[in-house]
Protein backbone atom coordinates (compact mmCIF):
# COMPACT_ATOMS: atom_id res chain seq x y z
CA UNK A 1 0.00 0.00 0.00
CA UNK A 2 1.02 3.74 -0.83
CA UNK A 3 0.73 5.27 2.42
CA UNK A 4 0.94 9.01 -0.01
CA UNK A 5 3.95 10.23 2.39
CA UNK A 6 6.16 10.67 -0.32
CA UNK A 7 7.80 14.37 0.44
CA UNK A 8 5.60 15.05 3.51
CA UNK A 9 7.51 16.96 6.18
CA UNK A 10 7.40 14.91 9.77
CA UNK A 11 8.52 16.34 13.20
CA UNK A 12 9.05 13.63 16.00
CA UNK A 13 9.61 14.51 19.52
CA UNK A 14 11.86 11.78 21.52
CA UNK A 15 12.70 10.39 17.77
CA UNK A 16 16.36 9.42 18.47
CA UNK A 17 15.72 5.92 19.92
CA UNK A 18 13.03 2.81 20.69
CA UNK A 19 9.53 4.29 19.42
CA UNK A 20 10.10 7.60 18.11
CA UNK A 21 13.67 6.02 16.04
CA UNK A 22 11.41 3.56 14.36
CA UNK A 23 9.24 5.90 13.72
CA UNK A 24 11.17 8.27 12.09
CA UNK A 25 13.08 5.78 9.97
CA UNK A 26 9.62 4.17 8.63
CA UNK A 27 8.79 7.57 7.69
CA UNK A 28 11.73 7.88 5.91
CA UNK A 29 11.32 5.04 4.47
CA UNK A 30 7.88 6.29 2.84
CA UNK A 31 10.00 9.10 1.58
CA UNK A 32 8.85 11.73 4.45
CA UNK A 33 11.40 14.28 5.79
CA UNK A 34 11.72 14.04 9.02
CA UNK A 35 12.93 16.08 11.97
CA UNK A 36 13.81 14.88 15.49
CA UNK A 37 14.55 16.14 18.38
CA UNK A 38 15.77 14.59 21.97
CA UNK A 39 17.96 15.44 25.27
CA UNK A 40 20.96 13.92 23.71
CA UNK A 41 22.95 15.90 20.85
CA UNK A 42 25.33 12.83 20.00
CA UNK A 43 22.04 10.51 19.56
CA UNK A 44 20.56 13.51 17.70
CA UNK A 45 23.59 13.50 15.16
CA UNK A 46 23.78 9.94 14.82
CA UNK A 47 20.12 9.60 14.23
CA UNK A 48 20.03 12.41 11.64
CA UNK A 49 22.78 10.93 9.70
CA UNK A 50 21.63 7.74 9.40
CA UNK A 51 18.13 8.87 8.34
CA UNK A 52 19.50 11.18 5.56
CA UNK A 53 21.30 7.54 4.28
CA UNK A 54 17.94 6.84 3.15
CA UNK A 55 17.64 10.14 0.58
CA UNK A 56 14.90 12.20 2.41
CA UNK A 57 15.83 15.65 4.14
CA UNK A 58 16.54 15.27 7.65
CA UNK A 59 17.62 17.33 10.56
CA UNK A 60 17.90 17.80 14.25
CA UNK A 61 18.67 19.12 17.30
CA UNK A 62 19.21 19.02 21.38
CA UNK A 63 15.77 20.23 22.58
CA UNK A 64 14.91 19.86 26.45
CA UNK A 65 11.28 19.25 25.81
CA UNK A 66 10.23 20.73 29.43
CA UNK A 67 11.96 24.34 28.40
CA UNK A 68 9.06 25.02 26.53
CA UNK A 69 10.42 28.65 24.53
CA UNK A 70 13.23 25.84 23.31
CA UNK A 71 11.06 23.45 21.90
CA UNK A 72 8.58 26.20 20.50
CA UNK A 73 11.81 27.69 18.70
CA UNK A 74 13.22 24.69 17.32
CA UNK A 75 9.90 23.33 15.33
CA UNK A 76 9.51 26.78 14.04
CA UNK A 77 12.85 26.55 12.49
CA UNK A 78 12.02 23.14 11.13
CA UNK A 79 9.16 24.35 9.20
CA UNK A 80 11.29 27.30 7.67
CA UNK A 81 13.97 24.70 6.88
CA UNK A 82 11.82 21.92 5.43
CA UNK A 83 9.28 24.16 4.09
CA UNK A 84 6.30 23.47 6.15
CA UNK A 85 5.17 20.66 8.63
CA UNK A 86 2.32 17.78 7.74
CA UNK A 87 3.14 15.45 10.59
CA UNK A 88 3.45 15.97 13.73
CA UNK A 89 4.78 13.38 16.40
CA UNK A 90 4.63 13.40 20.31
CA UNK A 91 6.12 10.72 21.42
CA UNK A 92 8.20 11.84 24.34
CA UNK A 93 7.44 10.74 27.77
CA UNK A 94 9.11 11.49 31.36
CA UNK A 95 8.21 7.50 32.21
CA UNK A 96 7.84 8.29 35.67
CA UNK A 97 6.11 5.66 37.67
CA UNK A 98 5.70 7.40 41.40
CA UNK A 99 2.79 8.88 42.79
CA UNK A 100 4.29 11.49 45.13
CA UNK A 101 3.95 15.11 43.94
CA UNK A 102 7.63 15.41 42.06
CA UNK A 103 6.95 12.32 39.55
CA UNK A 104 3.50 13.73 38.95
CA UNK A 105 5.53 17.33 38.21
CA UNK A 106 8.02 15.57 35.60
CA UNK A 107 5.02 13.50 33.53
CA UNK A 108 2.89 16.32 33.40
CA UNK A 109 5.46 19.40 32.39
CA UNK A 110 7.10 16.61 29.76
CA UNK A 111 4.08 14.00 28.77
CA UNK A 112 1.33 17.17 28.84
CA UNK A 113 3.30 20.23 28.30
CA UNK A 114 5.49 19.39 25.86
CA UNK A 115 2.88 17.82 23.83
CA UNK A 116 0.63 21.40 24.48
CA UNK A 117 3.39 23.45 23.30
CA UNK A 118 4.53 21.23 20.59
CA UNK A 119 0.83 21.31 18.93
CA UNK A 120 0.97 25.11 19.73
CA UNK A 121 4.37 25.77 17.72
CA UNK A 122 3.69 23.70 14.70
CA UNK A 123 -0.48 23.92 14.47
CA UNK A 124 0.05 27.66 11.62
CA UNK A 125 2.28 24.94 9.80
CA UNK A 126 -0.22 21.51 9.93
CA UNK A 127 -3.43 23.58 8.96
CA UNK A 128 -1.34 25.60 6.41
CA UNK A 129 -0.79 22.23 4.85
CA UNK A 130 -4.08 21.08 5.84
CA UNK A 131 -5.96 23.51 3.67
CA UNK A 132 -3.21 22.85 1.03
CA UNK A 133 -3.64 19.09 0.60
CA UNK A 134 -6.78 18.36 2.41
CA UNK A 135 -4.71 16.63 5.07
CA UNK A 136 -2.38 17.51 7.84
CA UNK A 137 -2.09 15.05 11.13
CA UNK A 138 -1.10 15.11 14.59
CA UNK A 139 -0.08 11.12 16.42
CA UNK A 140 0.21 11.37 20.44
CA UNK A 141 1.75 7.93 21.96
CA UNK A 142 0.43 7.41 24.80
CA UNK A 143 0.13 4.12 27.31
CA UNK A 144 -2.20 0.97 27.64
CA UNK A 145 -1.52 2.14 31.00
CA UNK A 146 -4.08 5.26 30.41
CA UNK A 147 -6.80 2.63 31.53
CA UNK A 148 -5.44 0.34 33.74
CA UNK A 149 -4.24 0.51 37.41
CA UNK A 150 -2.51 -1.40 40.28
CA UNK A 151 -1.99 1.66 42.16
CA UNK A 152 -1.81 5.31 42.85
CA UNK A 153 1.17 5.95 40.11
CA UNK A 154 1.20 9.22 38.27
CA UNK A 155 1.78 7.76 34.91
CA UNK A 156 -1.48 6.07 33.93
CA UNK A 157 -3.60 9.13 34.10
CA UNK A 158 -1.42 11.04 32.62
CA UNK A 159 -1.00 9.19 29.79
CA UNK A 160 -5.10 9.26 30.42
CA UNK A 161 -5.08 12.92 29.66
CA UNK A 162 -3.26 12.45 26.64
CA UNK A 163 -5.87 10.63 24.92
CA UNK A 164 -8.86 13.78 26.09
CA UNK A 165 -6.94 16.26 24.29
CA UNK A 166 -6.71 14.06 21.41
CA UNK A 167 -9.94 13.52 21.50
CA UNK A 168 -10.94 17.29 21.69
CA UNK A 169 -8.34 18.67 19.28
CA UNK A 170 -9.78 15.97 16.93
CA UNK A 171 -13.10 17.09 17.24
CA UNK A 172 -12.16 21.13 17.00
CA UNK A 173 -10.18 20.78 14.33
CA UNK A 174 -11.64 18.38 11.91
CA UNK A 175 -13.48 21.09 9.37
CA UNK A 176 -9.82 21.90 8.61
CA UNK A 177 -8.58 18.34 7.80
CA UNK A 178 -6.53 18.66 10.72
CA UNK A 179 -6.39 15.12 12.58
CA UNK A 180 -5.40 14.16 16.11
CA UNK A 181 -4.98 10.48 16.90
CA UNK A 182 -2.98 8.33 19.64
CA UNK A 183 -1.31 4.87 19.72
CA UNK A 184 -1.61 3.52 23.12
CA UNK A 185 1.54 0.54 23.19
CA UNK A 186 1.11 -2.45 25.66
CA UNK A 187 4.35 -3.71 26.57
CA UNK A 188 7.67 -2.68 24.54
CA UNK A 189 10.46 -4.12 24.78
CA UNK A 190 14.07 -3.01 22.77
CA UNK A 191 17.78 -2.43 24.13
CA UNK A 192 18.34 0.40 26.36
CA UNK A 193 14.53 0.53 27.13
CA UNK A 194 12.75 0.30 30.21
CA UNK A 195 11.46 -3.35 29.28
CA UNK A 196 15.26 -4.43 28.96
CA UNK A 197 16.44 -2.70 32.40
CA UNK A 198 13.61 -4.58 33.88
CA UNK A 199 14.66 -8.04 32.59
CA UNK A 200 18.88 -7.30 33.23
CA UNK A 201 17.87 -6.07 37.17
CA UNK A 202 14.45 -7.42 38.38
CA UNK A 203 14.39 -10.88 36.27
CA UNK A 204 11.20 -11.77 38.32
CA UNK A 205 9.01 -8.76 37.38
CA UNK A 206 10.32 -8.97 33.39
CA UNK A 207 9.14 -12.77 33.58
CA UNK A 208 5.84 -12.03 35.23
CA UNK A 209 5.23 -9.02 32.59
CA UNK A 210 5.69 -11.68 29.75
CA UNK A 211 3.70 -14.44 31.44
CA UNK A 212 1.05 -11.62 31.22
CA UNK A 213 1.31 -10.90 27.54
CA UNK A 214 -1.26 -13.06 25.63
CA UNK A 215 1.35 -13.58 22.15
CA UNK A 216 3.82 -14.37 24.53
CA UNK A 217 6.38 -11.26 23.60
CA UNK A 218 6.14 -7.86 24.13
CA UNK A 219 5.84 -5.69 21.35
CA UNK A 220 8.82 -4.12 18.85
CA UNK A 221 9.09 -0.90 18.71
CA UNK A 222 8.76 -1.02 14.94
CA UNK A 223 5.10 -2.52 15.88
CA UNK A 224 4.23 0.61 17.30
CA UNK A 225 5.47 2.92 14.76
CA UNK A 226 4.08 1.05 12.11
CA UNK A 227 0.21 2.23 13.54
CA UNK A 228 1.77 5.85 14.07
CA UNK A 229 2.79 5.98 10.49
CA UNK A 230 -0.62 4.32 9.26
CA UNK A 231 -2.38 7.05 11.24
CA UNK A 232 -0.57 10.06 10.60
CA UNK A 233 -0.73 8.99 6.79
CA UNK A 234 -3.27 10.58 4.34
CA UNK A 235 -4.52 7.10 3.56
CA UNK A 236 -6.21 7.71 7.23
CA UNK A 237 -7.55 10.64 6.35
CA UNK A 238 -10.67 9.71 7.77
CA UNK A 239 -9.79 8.59 11.04
CA UNK A 240 -9.53 10.89 13.62
CA UNK A 241 -10.10 10.37 17.31
CA UNK A 242 -9.33 7.28 17.73
CA UNK A 243 -6.93 5.74 20.42
CA UNK A 244 -5.33 2.81 18.65
CA UNK A 245 -4.34 0.20 21.20
CA UNK A 246 -0.86 -2.14 20.17
CA UNK A 247 -0.65 -4.43 22.93
CA UNK A 248 -0.84 -8.01 21.94
CA UNK A 249 -4.25 -7.92 23.64
CA UNK A 250 -2.55 -7.75 27.28
CA UNK A 251 -5.75 -5.40 28.20
CA UNK A 252 -9.16 -6.73 29.45
CA UNK A 253 -11.40 -4.47 28.82
CA UNK A 254 -13.64 -3.95 25.47
CA UNK A 255 -13.21 -1.10 23.55
CA UNK A 256 -16.66 -0.24 22.27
Amino acid sequence: MDLQLSGKNAVILGGTRGIGRAIAETLAAEGANVAVCARNADQVAEAVEALRKTGVKATGKSVDIMDGSALKAWIEEVAVELGGIDILVSNAGAMAQGGDPASWEQNFKLDVLGMVNAFDAAKPSLLKAAQATGDASFVIIASVSAAEADNGSSYGPIKAALIHFAKGLARQYAGKHLRTNVVSPGTVYFEGGVWHMVEKNLPEMFKGAMERNPMGRMATPQDVANAAVFLSSPVSSFTSGVNLLVDGAISRRVNF
